[in-house]
């Protein structure tokens, strides 16, 4: 299947007919229902004592299996299908990159009860990843880093899109929406009707909304892919899947999952080689590091800005009193997932706690410089709708000054 990546970054989205193969198509809904049954009983396990006995089945306005918890050989051909040339084909020509890798294996599915709609957002938090105009900009100026999907098992038409809006910030009218009618059509928002085994593959950068979580049958794979080799650095640039899940699988889903993996900790090394340059104020292997991390000439300070935000994430998973805490506490320290933390964790093995103090002593004028413009722009940082103000990278600031800023 052959597509225009220029659609993408004009856009944000393009449908794609048939992504789902026709003669594919009953398999992959029988083998989906069986992930389905078998997670629902994972639900009422777990359930809360203050919870319907199904759990998050029946509390959920979206449930969403992420299959790859759920999966075994027979019904691998789940799997497979994010390996497909559809998918995983399509998603490396759109991102420019010599290799593609899954992040993100999921099925949405529809409540037990009608919950309406949901808020509009976008996929992405300026205050804990980069400025937006600096994510959108290198987007543009280079590639997009990662795509995310959602190809329907039946015919879908919830989502909901702003064209264009990945290319901007929100306008004042925009975020007065998102702030007193967040769950009510948008301006410019269209949906993007989808027949069952269509797909639309889009940049999560862009305003999108799920319009209607309704009782109707809904069972749409929603899936991530990052590119590696790509001229960015990906704004999502680990996994919410752990390693050993495809040893049960047919082995040629082995072989390209251990070979994701592989990719990622050829990554790791090459970012940790960056903070220990970084540590010991060597910029010849700091810019060698950044430019092979990022290949793209424009964009590189927001790589170097999510470098911050890994740094402090280190520095955090060091700290004696958040070493006792308990799994759930520690993903919330560092304000990510379940399913990725293990990877955190695990990179911050790399260090000490002296090291990982130096590092960011060493990133915090970076820190402080969008700090400042935090406290300037965003008015709520509880609120997801003000964060998204935070627009602004900081000026007069590249890869010489950050350097420099070493011997301050």
């Amino acid at each position: 299947m052959e597509v225009n990546p220029t659609q993408l970054l004009e856009n944000g989205y393009i449908i794609l007919p048939q992504v789902i193969p026709p003669e594919q198509l009953d398999h992959l809904r029988h083998s989906f229902e069986t992930l389905v049954e078998r997670q629902k009983i994972v639900w009422a396990e777990e359930r809360n004592p203050e919870d319907p006995p199904g759990g998050v089945w029946e509390t959920s306005a979206q449930p969403r299996v992420f299959f790859n918890e759920v999966v075994d050989q027979a019904t691998d051909d789940t799997v497979q299908f994010c390996l497909h040339q559809n998918t995983l084909g399509v998603s490396q020509q759109l991102m420019s990159a010599t290799d593609v890798a899954v992040t993100l294996m999921a099925l949405m599915c529809s409540p037990v009860k009608d919950h309406g709609p949901a808020s509009w957002h976008r996929d992405i938090d300026p205050v804990h990843q980069a400025p937006l105009n600096g994510m959108q900009m290198d987007m543009i100026k280079n590639a997009p880093g990662y795509v995310q999907w959602n190809i329907p098992l039946y015919d879908d038409n919830v989502f909901w899109v702003v064209p264009g809006s990945h290319r901007r910030p929100n306008t004042a009218e925009e975020h007065q929406h998102l702030l007193t009618h967040s769950q009510q059509p948008f301006s410019g928002g269209i949906p993007v009707e989808l027949k069952a085994g269509d797909g639309v593959v889009y940049t999560h950068i862009m305003l999108h909304w799920g319009s209607n979580y309704s009782t109707k049958l809904r069972r749409t794979i929603h899936l991530g892919y990052r590119a590696f080799g790509s001229p960015v650095y990906p704004i999502v640039n680990h996994y919410y899947w752990q390693p050993d899940f495809a040893k049960k699988l047919s082995s040629g889903i082995v072989d390209q999952f251990t070979h994701f993996f592989q990719l990622h900790s050829a990554q790791c090394d090459l970012v940790e080689s960056i903070f220990r340059a970084v540590a010991a104020k060597e910029s010849d292997p700091f810019l060698e590091g950044i430019y092979t991390l990022h290949p793209g000439e424009k964009g590189r300070m927001v790589c170097l800005v999510f470098l911050s935000k890994l740094a402090d994430k280190v520095r955090t998973l060091k700290q004696s009193e958040v070493q006792k805490m308990s799994v759930e506490e520690r993903v919330s320290a560092i304000s990510e997932h379940r399913l990725n933390f293990y990877l955190f964790e695990d990179f911050a093995q790399r260090f000490t706690a002296d090291e990982a103090n130096l590092i960011w002593q060493r990133f915090s004028i970076l820190y402080d410089l969008i700090q400042k413009e935090t406290d300037r722009a965003v008015s709520d940082l509880s609120s997801r709708v003000e964060r998204y103000q935070l627009t602004n990278m900081p000026a007069n600031f590249d890869l010489p000054d950050f350097i420099q800023s070493w011997e301050n």
